[in-house]
């Protein structure tokens, strides 16, 4: 019950109040939200206080990881979230608090999951600064004894205490949400809170996060589009990883300095994002501009009146905290390839008919109904201009289509929409004529096409075929297993059936019981309340006797 969680909700309210994030609510534009206002200034942290800058920053790095990592989310969303608190929550990407330099050389320095050895022994040169902090981490800089220039990962201490006591009130409030709320049903919020909580535990684990760093690098080794740092070293609380020179993709004035195309540049931001989905099935899922770079030359080259500068090759992206990582089943692959290739061309008809096939819609839903509410919502945003068409509104709105009909969306693939749509955001930040239709149809068709392509899969036939050959020698064993299991299954089947009928005889007798008990008390009673003299009392102990007749019988 959320009342259990009272000492924490009290913290929440006592934050808000002290920051006065009320003062930073647009309520005539929001009215929903003027209750929650009212209730933020009546708490006495908020009395004699008035506007604070970047208090909506301040508030979520006090109230924890958790609403640090929901601040960085919403920093992408310019459409739903006003200007002067978007430029507050994009500092919530690498501008967080930093804990003391002494607490990170102690986690570095710590034997069980540190890096175990002095901070003099594992480098020739610590910076004490830190680079960036983050909600998870902060980075420091530093040298490696043969030179090399690397940044130091460390994971803010005990914080995992927090995280976990924290979704224990996510999961009360979407439980809550879940039994009241359809669109909460649908979505499975409750399924999307479990997994979030365990990627959110994963993230706290750098050995984790490097292993994923080394799988993406190996999957773009070589590519023009992007490059992931090599991992030097990690352990639980702690990586080491080369060092590069980048800038965040929202530093769009520095990429025009330098003489970037931005055009190229989004595009490239979004084809990184299909291959990662389609071809290495291992997409990043955590794509907030701090954590998407750009390279540049060095640093100390990059000031405001710089010229271009020619890197020697197109400007690549840097694959940076790979802490959240998203997969997909092969089914899952080629159903939102289909489905995302059905939108794009305002087929209706097949994407209904492609959800129905997974099993997304219930048996008693009108797809007739679902295909025409598709057509009349959907289908007018898709006939705007390039330029006007929100994606993340078409989504929002296929979504909200979902809900109405009863359909039911795996949260794996809620992931990969959520990331989807912040990535066509940031690529509309960089590029505003930035075309999506264009760009990912081609792709996706290709990729269809290979799936389905008879040779290919001829081809996956034939390597397989022996695994096959050596599983048919287990044919006759299974067939033996099965008839057995047939058998057995019959047989508890009647065991069940015998049990049942019990029951039913036992539930027929307690219902003779309760009337003979029923009808005994009340003739006892009526006969007691007649009679006079020293036989009233007992048939008023007769009818006591009845009833305990039933309890005990």
């Amino acid at each position: 019950m959320l009342l259990s969680h009272r000492a924490r909700l009290l913290e929440l309210w006592r934050i808000a109040a002290s920051y006065r994030i009320d003062t930073h609510f647009f309520i005539e534009d929001a009215p929903q939200l003027q209750p929650l206002a009212r209730l933020i200034r009546l708490h006495p942290a908020a009395w004699g206080k008035k506007h604070q800058p970047n208090a909506i920053k301040y508030a979520l790095e006090d109230m924890g990881t958790l609403f640090l990592k929901l601040g960085q989310l919403l920093s992408t969303r310019q459409d739903l979230v006003p200007p002067d608190i978007i430029t507050q929550l994009i500092q919530l990407q690498d501008q967080v608090k930093p804990f003391a330099p002494d607490i990170a050389i102690a986690q570095i320095q710590d034997l069980k999951h540190g890096l175990g050895q002095s901070i003099n022994t594992l480098f020739a040169r610590f910076d004490i600064k830190p680079l960036a902090a983050a909600s998870i981490a902060q980075v420091h800089t530093a040298a490696l004894t043969d030179g090399r220039e690397v940044v130091v990962k460390v994971v803010r201490p005990d914080i995992r205490t927090t995280i976990i006591a924290d979704f224990e009130l996510l999961r009360e409030l979407a439980n809550w949400a879940s039994a009241r709320i359809e669109a909460a049903r649908a979505v499975h919020i409750i399924d999307i809170v479990e997994d979030y909580r365990q990627v959110m535990l994963n993230e706290l684990d750098l050995t984790l996060e490097a292993e994923n760093t080394t799988k993406m690098r190996n999957n773009f080794l070589g590519s023009a589009l992007m490059y992931v740092p090599e991992v030097y070293d990690a352990s639980k609380n702690v990586m080491v990883m080369e060092r590069i020179q980048g800038v965040p993709i929202s530093q769009v004035q520095l990429f025009d300095q330098l003489g970037y195309d931005r055009a190229a540049l989004a595009e490239k931001g979004l084809t990184i994002f299909f291959i990662q989905v389609f071809r290495d099935n291992f997409f990043h899922a955590d794509m907030h501009p701090g954590n998407v770079f750009v390279e540049t030359p060095p640093v100390k080259t990059l000031t405001s009146d710089m010229s271009a500068i020619d890197l020697g090759h197109e400007p690549r992206y840097i694959g940076l905290d790979c802490a959240i990582m998203g997969t997909l089943s092969k089914n899952d692959q080629l159903i939102v390839a289909r489905m995302l290739l059905a939108v794009m061309n305002n087929n209706f008809t097949t994407m209904v008919d492609i959800v129905g096939r997974a099993g997304w819609i219930p048996p008693n839903a009108d797809k007739h109904a679902l295909m025409r509410d598709m057509s009349r919502t959907v289908g007018p945003m898709l006939q705007k201009s390039i330029n006007d068409i929100d994606f993340a509104g078409v989504l929002m709105q296929i979504l909200d289509i979902a809900r109405r009909h009863h359909m039911s969306i795996p949260p794996q693939l809620m992931l990969l929409l959520k990331t989807l749509v912040h990535v066509e955001g940031l690529g509309r930040d960089l590029y505003p004529d930035l075309d999506i239709w264009s760009l990912a149809k081609p792709i996706l068709s290709s990729w269809i096409k290979e799936q389905l392509n008879p040779m290919r899969n001829l081809r996956q036939l034939r390597d397989r075929l022996p695994e096959l050959l050596l599983s048919a020698t287990d044919v006759p064993k299974l067939l033996d297993e099965g008839m057995q299991s047939l058998a057995s299954q019959g047989a508890r089947q009647d065991s069940q059936l015998r049990e049942i009928q019990q029951i039913r005889a036992d539930m027929l007798n307690d219902r003779r019981r309760d009337w003979i008990a029923l009808a005994g008390f009340g003739l006892c009673i009526t006969i007691a309340t007649q009679v006079i003299g020293w036989l009233s009392p007992v048939f008023y102990i007769l009818a006591v006797l009845a009833v305990i007749w039933r309890i005990l019988a």
